[in-house]
């Protein structure tokens, strides 16, 4: 009987994942004095692990996020794979325009599902924010070019503490509505646990199809996986993750940011999903920047397999 229902639970698991790799953005903007040739090098090495989509740079203000004033330079100094997405972050049609100008594959632009986080970072109500998205939008549907759309703090907010789903899926939808093709749903500070997710989920599915949204979850608390299985048995096949774990949580002080993308892909072989990432070629580059920054990955994973090649001297 136990065989019985646990292949039926598998069942419901997507066939294929597609893995957003966010690190060279929402990673290293936690990060300082990050040098032009370890992001050139970074976004490189991740392009060869068989990734199809790499957030590769922001567009926005460097008087608040000094560590994406590069972003254009990186740009240029990749070696493009012209099968890869390499997206960027843009907040207005003046970002829209710089990341058009770098060459950016796509763009995103980001909200809140939380009227006080909203009311705290750019000072204005959440249908304020989404009515700045207007002509950005306008504009990338004339130029061909894609928008996706991120909805921060989906489970709980660093202010208002508990989210409710209504008003995650009242966000979700204006953006899906406003032309955005995808919707990442992301846990901000990571307080979520898979109960929270799927009553989350449950109220936006209502209002977005599902083969529109993906999921990006923080580790904050440990729950970033469990939370990622949640959301595959519910049918999402799109998860936003970061190599090596960059990212920190700016809310809770010590925390770890973004699940590990080396993390999520071995979590997907293990169940037999496909994501055409290679785990030891995402696992050396988690290694590569770990070691630029000078500091430990985050990742798990990588940090096994980064043993188990020094036992077998370099042979993985």
């Amino acid at each position: 009987m136990a065989l019985t229902l646990q292949m039926k639970t598998n069942a419901a698991l997507p066939d294929q994942v597609r893995i957003v790799e966010v690190g060279p953005r929402d990673g290293l903007q936690n990060e300082q004095a990050v040098s032009l040739e370890a992001k050139i090098a970074l976004v490189n090495a991740l392009s060869a692990s068989g990734l199809q989509v790499i957030e590769t740079g922001a567009f926005v203000s460097p008087k608040w996020v000094p560590q994406m004033a590069d972003s254009a330079a990186v740009f240029a100094g990749i070696s493009r794979n012209p099968q890869l997405t390499y997206s960027a972050l843009t907040p207005n049609l003046q970002g829209y325009q710089a990341a058009l100008a770098a060459g950016a594959s796509e763009v995103a632009v980001f909200g809140a599902a939380s009227e006080a986080f909203t009311q705290k970072n750019i000072n204005c109500s959440i249908a304020e924010s989404l009515e700045r998205f207007a002509p950005v939008l306008a504009q990338a549907h004339a130029d061909g070019i894609r928008v996706r759309g991120y909805v921060s703090c989906v489970v709980g907010c660093p202010y208002q503490g508990e989210v409710d789903p209504a008003d995650v899926a009242r966000v979700a939808k204006a953006l899906y509505q406003m032309g955005c093709y995808e919707i990442s749903l992301g846990d901000t500070i990571g307080v979520g646990t898979p109960e929270k997710v799927r009553r989350m989920l449950d109220a936006v599915l209502e209002v977005v199809p599902k083969a529109k949204l993906a999921v990006h979850f923080h580790d904050t608390y440990g729950q970033a996986l469990a939370n990622i299985y949640q959301a595959l048995h519910m049918g999402i096949n799109v998860i936003d993750s970061s190599v090596a774990g960059l990212g920190g949580c700016p809310y809770a002080a010590g925390a770890s940011g973004n699940v590990a993308t080396e993390e999520v892909v071995y979590l997907l072989n293990g169940l037999g999903i496909e994501s055409g990432v290679d785990l030891q070629k995402i696992a050396q580059a988690g290694w590569a920047i770990s070691d630029v920054l000078g500091k430990t990955s985050s990742s798990k994973v990588g940090l096994a397999l980064r043993a188990r090649c020094n036992d077998n001297n370099g042979k993985a």
